[in-house]
């Protein structure tokens, strides 16, 4: 059995083969759905392949998954606090994990299915643009306090009647145009 160790990149991980003890390097693999496939129809069956959890590990995962025995995903923090080198290249990052899991010292995470995805991107989703809202208003009541604006009479400033309010209220046009995008 192969044990294939994986430091991804935002455009390319390194490969590292561990066989026995021997470490072989199998060079860079673009992160291209194209060049992933590619590379998976290489792998053997029997092959284990990890690699450490980043933004892109759900479709990597999804990718290599049919061609191998299994793909073993670490922990990166946790992987740092039991591997720390001295000399810290991508091929041994890579060989690292690879050694890790070999040795069944690898901390894994858990890979979630396609519809607990689904909800943690919604939920993430949601999550952003309630923050982005309420950075959007804060900026608007900045406006509005840096010219002495009194306070809005209305329970919601953003709500129909408090919007009212607000577009009756003398500021800078370039505050103006600010407030009403």
């Amino acid at each position: 059995m192969r044990i294939i160790g994986m430091d991804i990149h935002r455009d390319f991980a390194e490969v590292v083969a561990l066989e026995g003890t021997a470490l072989t390097h199998l060079g860079r693999v673009e992160m291209t759905r194209d060049k992933l496939r590619a590379f998976a129809a290489e792998l053997e069956a029997a092959d284990h392949v990890v690699l450490e959890s980043t933004g892109n590990t759900v479709a990597v995962v999804d990718l290599l998954s049919p061609h191998v025995a299994r793909v073993a995903v670490a922990n990166p923090l946790q992987v740092h606090l039991i591997a720390k080198a001295k000399t810290k290249t991508d091929k041994i990052d890579a060989g690292v994990l690879a050694k890790l899991y070999a040795a069944g010292f690898l901390p894994e995470v858990w890979i979630p299915d396609e519809a607990t995805l689904a909800r943690r991107r919604q939920v993430a989703r949601r999550s952003q643009l309630v923050k982005q809202r309420v950075r959007l208003k804060g900026f608007v009541h900045s406006i509005l306090h840096a010219h002495l604006v009194p306070r809005c009479p209305h329970a919601d400033i953003f709500g129909g009647k408090g919007r009212a309010w607000l577009r009756a209220q003398v500021l800078p046009d370039d505050e103006r145009s600010a407030v009403e995008r």
